[in-house]
């Protein structure tokens, strides 16, 4: 038998990828520098992925140290275990394992804000029943040293029976070195003992858990603290009907008449106070300028100002700024479209990449400006503390409507773009509102209506005053009030009609102002480029690729447009192809449902062909009506002002018109918008009645106004 060959390899030639050796979680209390931190520990080899069946986000990273490869997870932020809102329900399910086995933690680094230390002991108490090893990672020292407050980490680690206790500055990485070389340690450790703060609970938690394996102590304490919340309820489905009610029985019995969350909320803060009393303490804090601007802003009036200034420029940001840079992916696409054409020969490959391909690619990259510019600034806004206090001051006026105070920028964000504004509502944390808030966007008047309006408006609308006002932009101002008006409507008939439970209660603990750190709005920036890409950006190409196929079959047997052929021939000749394909075809065959409003089947095509994005509309007229794809307007008007029906009636009479741009006010014609409604909700069942009702309120208000002005 021949040995086989000996294969010498260097050891610089070998790489190995170390394998998952721990799962930390890393979770605190929101605007507690979470964040910040776990980006600086993971970086940019992070991944933003959902939770399991539902649409709470979770951010997850990998740390290489020490030989070893830790997978770290960015929960939702939460106050307790006891979960108020989705986030926070999904976040506790997350640590206590009832996500699934894959989902559960095997440690625990625990963020502690040094400026709210009470806040934070009050969770960690929570954290440490959970029986997992625990790291505390104690945040925003610099912000407690300016308010003259200083926290002794060794003796805090010796009154948690010598948890490690690690202070870092998120935003410079002061402290970051040491945490990090001790996190491989921490996946190995042992739970430390903690005595319980409650010893009657747990020990009747612990004779009902011993009924029934597949839970945990741990897990009937919360059934038992907030036994009719939706956590309580999930656990007590597991328990069964016979051991709930004899662990109600018992509960009444042994634990006293008053409700458990309370008793559970006075033991753990009297325990974080005492706590907080032996390892801090007070000195007059440091006299700066931003502590004055911050009480300053504090004030009603200042800070109601300082909001509509900052939301001016917000709006004003996404709307023009990002202009240029849309307008340059516009040409840059039809330059690649060019190119394409004159390198191919004329024929369905050709017209497949330039149209189909090359134009559908550019119909999701140009929002990617818009998208940028608007995370950009909430995410500066979020990291600097400024987001709480804009939602805190609006929360009053935006509960009359059934939303939340964080329900405002999104909304306003929506008269630029409706994609960017709806995945802008992940800062909701309540399923209600953040639905409510998705439903109404759609309706505020985006930058894409414009060119339908502007085409429309200047065309049929007469130039005339109209006091000190001009007609044409009052009639445009109007269909601005239009879409406010029904985004308010629509937000009270889901919020009243479709979403049932009880409201949830807005309650925040406002941070201070702070300095935003950039790496980490780089990397979150990052994330959320990637995310629309990803996601939305393929059903949005999908979708312009099924509207290329319809306008491009089957094909006219006329006389191709060549090139020495005059524009006018082949303005004609692509107007005949469009008219017998099926696009057009669907434009006729769906005529008579559009008659009522006065629009004809070339309306009903352009309508049609619109659906991926609104501003391809008069691109498509231009076609229908054989004045080129590029069309000036005042070319298209003319020929908008004279066509007619076959029996010589003017199409575009001023009804028509008007119910045309009540349609556009109101319809949902954007597939980018629908693809990030599912996106967000996680389902198709929300986008899919929000086309359906968008549609049916423009259909009927369109309707209303051909029928009654004509």
């Amino acid at each position: 038998m021949t040995e086989a060959p000996i294969l010498r390899v260097k050891p610089e030639q070998i790489s190995i990828t170390p394998r998952i050796s721990g799962r930390i979680a890393v979770v605190g209390t929101p605007n507690s520098g979470k964040s910040s931190l776990f980006n600086r520990l993971t970086g940019l080899r992070q991944r933003t992925a959902n939770f399991p069946g539902v649409t709470v986000e979770k951010k997850i990273g990998r740390l290489a140290v020490a030989g070893q490869a830790l997978q770290l997870s960015d929960l939702p932020g939460i106050y307790s275990l006891s979960p108020t809102s989705l986030d926070e329900r999904i976040a506790v399910e997350a640590l206590l394992g009832l996500m699934g086995r894959s989902e559960k933690p095997t440690a625990l680094l625990a963020v502690v804000d040094a400026s709210r230390l009470q806040q934070g002991l009050y969770l960690l108490r929570q954290l440490l029943e959970l029986e997992l090893p625990v790291m505390v990672a104690l945040t925003m020292t610099d912000v407690a040293a300016r308010k003259g407050i200083s926290v002794d980490a060794e003796a805090l680690s010796r009154e948690l029976n010598g948890i490690s206790v690690f202070p870092v500055v998120g935003t410079t990485g002061a402290g970051m070195d040491a945490l990090i070389k001790a996190l491989p340690a921490l996946t190995q450790a042992k739970p430390a003992p903690v005595e319980s703060a409650w010893a009657e609970l747990s020990q009747l938690a612990a004779e009902i858990a011993d009924k029934v394996p597949s839970v945990t102590r741990v897990e009937v304490e919360r059934a038992l603290v907030d036994r009719h919340g939706p956590l309580g309820v999930e656990i007590c489905d597991l328990l069964g009907s016979e051991v709930t009610a004899d662990m109600d029985r018992q509960a009444t019995q042994r634990l006293g008449g008053e409700p458990l969350l309370a008793q559970e909320a006075r033991r753990g803060h009297q325990w974080a106070r005492t706590l907080s009393d032996r390892v801090q303490s007070s000195s007059p804090p440091l006299k700066r300028l931003g502590a004055r601007l911050e009480q300053w802003f504090s004030q009603p009036f200042p800070a109601t100002l300082g909001f509509l200034v900052v939301m001016l420029v917000v709006f004003q940001a996404v709307f023009a700024w990002a202009t240029p840079v849309m307008d340059l992916i516009d040409a840059g696409t039809g330059a690649v479209g060019g190119w394409i054409e004159g390198l191919l020969p004329e024929g369905m490959l050709t017209s497949f990449l330039v149209d189909g391909v090359i134009a559908g690619v550019g119909s999701v990259v140009i929002f990617l400006p818009q998208i940028l510019i608007l995370f950009l600034f909430i995410i500066v806004l979020e990291d600097s503390g400024f987001l709480a206090r804009s939602a805190f001051l609006m929360d009053r006026l935006m509960r009359g409507l059934g939303l939340s105070g964080q329900s405002v920028i999104p909304l306003i964000s929506s008269f630029a773009c409706a994609v960017p504004a709806v995945m802008a509502t992940r800062v909701i944390p309540t399923r209600r509102e953040r639905l409510a808030t998705i439903m109404a966007a759609p309706f505020m008047t985006c930058s894409a209506r414009l060119p339908v309006y502007a085409l429309l408006i200047g065309a049929f609308v007469p130039v005339q005053q109209v006091g000190w006002f001009n007609l044409q932009g009052l009639i445009l101002f109007g269909l601005y009030l239009l879409g406010i008006g029904g985004g308010v409507v629509t937000a009270l008939i889901v919020n009243r009609l479709l979403l049932t439970g009880a409201r949830s209660q807005f309650s925040m603990s406002l941070p201070d102002f702070r300095r935003p750190n950039w790496r980490t709005v780089l990397v979150q920036l990052l994330g959320r480029a990637k995310v629309f890409l990803r996601r939305a950006g393929t059903v949005i190409f999908a979708v312009a690729v099924v509207i290329w196929a319809l306008a491009y079959f089957p094909r006219a047997d006329i006389a191709s447009p060549l090139a020495a052929a005059s524009e006018e021939q082949s303005n004609l000749a692509a107007a005949a192809q469009l008219e017998q394909s099926l696009l057009g075809r669907a434009g006729k065959l769906v005529e008579p449902v559009f008659e009522p409003l006065g629009w004809d089947w070339r309306v009903s095509a352009a309508v049609i062909a619109g659906f991926p994005a609104r501003e391809v509309v008069v691109a498509v007229l231009g076609t229908i009506y054989a004045v080129g794809d590029e069309a000036s307007e005042e070319r298209l008007s003319e020929r908008l002002k004279s066509a007619t029906w076959p029996d010589g009636r003017p199409v575009f009479t001023l009804p028509m018109v008007i119910g045309l741009l009540i349609f556009y006010a109101w319809c949902l014609q954007c597939a980018a918008t629908v693809a990030v409604i599912k996106r967000e909700t996680n389902s198709w069942r929300w986008p899919a009645f929000s086309w359906l009702y968008m549609t049916a309120v423009g259909y009927l208000g369109a309707l209303a106004a051909f029928q009654l002005g004509s």
